[in-house]
């Protein structure tokens, strides 16, 4: 019975102690679990750090964390396969196997130090090592004891390639640089996916002393380092003997670190708070370095605070290839950090082709339809021509190929301003105006406000169909288009901007060949921007120069200081795709756009009427319309371009009662271009003379203006010493008041009997214009000399 009781006690004890053995792993692991939600693993949060890439992957700009440094994050498929063998190699061989703690590195490592009486070497695991990155500790005893804890938690909470991933974007190299990617674009220029042997050996022990083996300042010590990893690797049997050997004899010289410092104000641009720490753009980093290189060349030659801004993109997708927002980001004179790509800035002529475009398509004009180049007064607008003269009859193709002014505002007074900026608006490039302001008749001639990566969008239509298409900065912007153009017209406009607006010049004949650019120039009220934007076969270029702040700069405009500057970026680019053997794409001719042979003044084919044929020009058209001359909306009434007289048998002008007179149609040329006529040409010799027994009662013949004191090639001299010449001038004929104009600027408002005094202060040729309130214009020319 006693033997019975005392085997029941023993078993009830065994029970107890049992249970205490089952529970105790339980309540560990409990225990544990409550630690790591206390004193949880604190994981990389998003510390802002940026890098902005070019479209090869190539850092363009960095954005630093809080304590300036700067990361390029890449995975373990990333990198190097030499690099990751060398790094396991020698930091961590049996990474893939232990649970993050590798005991027995750990006594080994212990017993060499002993035994030394020093450090000799460490038993921490890569995990140990992430350990220490992401939660720095002291170099004592509960610093270890830290530090496995929070290796523990690695393992728990990551894979071995997240924990490995880590490592490679954590390790410090130096100063700002963390992660073997940016070191290797610091160091090597490349990524690391390109490593050689060598370099992934040194690469592998440059975190053990980052700053004592930095191989751009101690490169002895980094050699030594480096071959001790490489012997190690031939011990191990890791990589072929032939290789180290090569490796060995590699000398460890390395420039010094650049950090990437490319396109600073787009990465600014693309730089939010929600960006991913890799920010990926369509740049062309090679393209984007000449490019700046060329732009820092150009300083000197620039005014003082004078800024430059230069966009390229690809006409078929559209992706920006180089993007400079001003000469230096580092300049505070020239206002460095001011981004002329986005800036609002009065883009002066360049809406011209737009507004041609337009009226082609509207059948308004055909390429050689006849505009007047002379004075014209809209209410208390004036507007002149920035070579101050007046060109009388001229076409639609030279009209834009030479800028004038005055062509252009007669064709935007007769296709409307405000359908004209909200065509524009449709087609995504907007004009600003002040607030409740409308569009008027100043727009065509920079008087409302647009940004440079604007316009660059807009005549992107010229080299795709008509079509608008938005730059896209990064890949993953998707391309929008809208159309603006038919073909044919964007067609006919980029054949007009690139010196081949007339059908009969064949372009195989010029003695020198290079790739088509047709491009514009463009300069703002008092020579405050200068612009340039061309159309090649697979670029669009825009190009702005000037002073940010809006001063004017003297001098400056858009052939002179623009101008050059864009055919320079153009040769870049074509010389670059001719060394890559880039065909230029085909540019075939629309099948809306035509060939006609057209005769002034009346603009139209006309056939046999050989005698109302005045002038004949070879003409673009499109859909087959050769539309009649555009009048413009003061034409005075009865002086039209087709008139109806009545002749005898004698030829002489007679009333339409009179006994044999029969009708005559007459073609006859716009009346304010009078003073820019041939004599032959005008109104008074085309017009038979009328007859004495039976004259007409309708006289087409109006009172003619005429100038008075001074007469066309007069030449004058100014008394030695004294003031120049004063004239003192009038007009008479004509009717109402009159303007007039010097050198295309008015100087002087009249009523029609008064006169006034002009002084010419230098010497030189001068151009004197007078404009009635009917139409009529009169001009001479003379020359002053001292």
């Amino acid at each position: 019975m006693n033997l019975w009781k005392t085997l029941c006690v023993r078993w009830q004890q065994l029970r107890r102690r049992t249970r205490w053995l089952l529970a105790a792993p339980l309540m560990l692991c409990a225990l544990l679990w409550a630690a790591d939600l206390l004193f949880p693993l604190p994981l990389p949060e998003d510390d802002l750090a940026r890098v902005v890439l070019a479209e090869d992957g190539t850092p363009l700009w960095r954005f630093a964390d809080a304590d300036g440094v700067w990361r390029y994050p890449v995975s373990s498929s990333q990198v190097s396969p030499y690099y990751l063998q060398a790094l396991l190699a020698y930091e961590d061989r049996w990474f893939y196997q232990h649970p993050g703690i590798n005991p027995l590195a750990l006594l080994r490592a212990t017993w060499q130090n002993l035994r030394g009486g020093r450090v000799v070497s460490g038993g921490s695991t890569l995990s140990m090592q992430v350990a220490r990155l992401l939660d720095p500790h002291a170099r004592s005893l509960p610093g270890k004891l830290k530090q496995v804890w929070r290796t523990l938690q690695l393992e728990w909470h990551l894979s071995k390639d997240q924990i490995l991933t880590l490592y490679l974007n954590r390790a410090p190299f130096g100063g700002t640089l963390q992660g073997v990617a940016a070191a290797s674009w610091a160091y090597l220029g490349k990524p690391p996916s390109r490593m050689t042997h060598a370099e992934a050996a040194l690469f592998a022990v440059l975190p053990q002393a980052p700053s004592r083996l930095r191989p751009d300042r101690h490169p002895q010590r980094a050699q030594a380092a480096r071959d001790k990893v490489l012997r190690r690797l031939l011990a191990f049997d890791v990589w072929p003997a032939s290789a180290i050997n090569d490796a060995l004899q590699e000398p460890v010289l390395l420039a010094p670190r650049q950090e990437p410092r490319l396109a600073p104000l787009l990465a600014r641009r693309l730089n939010h708070a929600d960006s991913p720490p890799l920010i990926h753009t369509t740049l062309d980093a090679s393209l984007q370095r000449r490019l700046e290189d060329m732009l820092m060349g150009w300083r000197a030659r620039l005014p003082e605070r004078t800024s430059a801004a230069i966009v390229v993109a690809e006409l078929p997708n559209m992706q920006v290839r180089a993007y400079l927002g001003s000469v230096d980001i580092g300049d505070a004179k020239r206002f460095g950090h001011v981004d002329m790509v986005h800036a609002l800035r009065s883009p002066g002529s360049t809406l011209k082709p737009f507004l041609y475009g337009m009226a082609l398509d509207a059948g308004l004009i055909h390429s050689e339809s006849l505009l007047q180049d002379v004075p014209r007064r809209y209410g208390d607008y004036r507007p002149g021509n920035f070579a101050a003269s007046f060109s009388g009859p001229v076409s639609a193709s030279t009209a834009l190929s030479r800028s004038l002014n005055l062509p252009a505002v007669q064709l935007i007074e007769a296709y409307g301003p405000k359908r004209f900026a909200g065509e524009l608006r449709n087609a995504g490039v907007p004009l600003a105006l002040p607030p409740l302001a409308q569009p008027n008749l100043a727009i065509i001639l920079g008087g409302a406000g647009s940004r440079l990566e604007q316009l660059v969008s807009g005549y992107s239509a010229f080299g795709r169909s008509g079509m608008v298409a938005g730059l896209r900065f990064q890949p993953q912007d998707a391309l929008r288009e809208r159309r603006l153009l038919s073909a044919g017209a964007a067609w006919i406009i980029r054949r007009i901007l690139s010196g081949q607006a007339r059908p009969e010049i064949d372009p195989r004949a010029q003695l020198v060949r290079r790739s088509t650019l047709a491009w514009k120039t463009g300069t703002s009220y008092g020579f405050r921007d200068a612009w340039a934007i061309g159309v090649a076969p697979r670029y669009v270029i825009g190009v702005w120069i000037g002073r940010p702040d809006g001063t004017p700069v003297s001098g400056q405009f858009g052939l002179a200081s623009a101008a050059p500057m864009l055919l320079q970026v153009h040769d870049i680019l074509a010389n670059r795709d001719s060394q890559r053997a880039i065909p230029l794409p085909a540019d075939p001719q629309p099948a809306s756009v035509g060939v006609a042979a057209i005769c002034w003044p009346l603009g139209q084919p006309l056939g046999k009427d050989s005698a109302n044929c005045r002038r004949q020009r070879f003409a673009w058209t499109l859909d087959g319309t050769t539309p009649p001359t555009l009048l413009a909306a003061d034409q005075p009434a009865g002086l039209g371009l087709s008139q109806t007289i009545w002749v005898n048998e004698q030829g002489l002008r007679v009333d339409a009662s009179c006994s044999g007179a029969k009708p005559e149609v007459l073609a006859l040329w716009p009346a304010p271009l009078e003073p820019w006529l041939p004599s032959r040409e005008r109104r008074s010799a085309r017009l038979p003379a009328a007859s004495p027994e039976c004259p007409p009662r309708n006289g087409l013949a109006s009172t003619s203006l005429d100038i008075v004191g001074i007469r066309e090639g007069d030449q004058l001299r100014s008394p030695t010493g004294a003031q120049g010449p004063r004239l003192r001038l009038s007009a008479i004929g004509g009717s109402g008041k009159r303007w007039w104009f010097l050198n295309g600027r008015q100087v002087a408002e009249t009523l029609p009997d008064a006169s006034f005094d002009q002084v010419l202060e230098r010497s030189g040729v001068y151009q004197l214009s007078v404009l009635d309130e009917s139409g009529q214009t009169a001009q001479v020319s003379f020359r002053v000399s001292r």
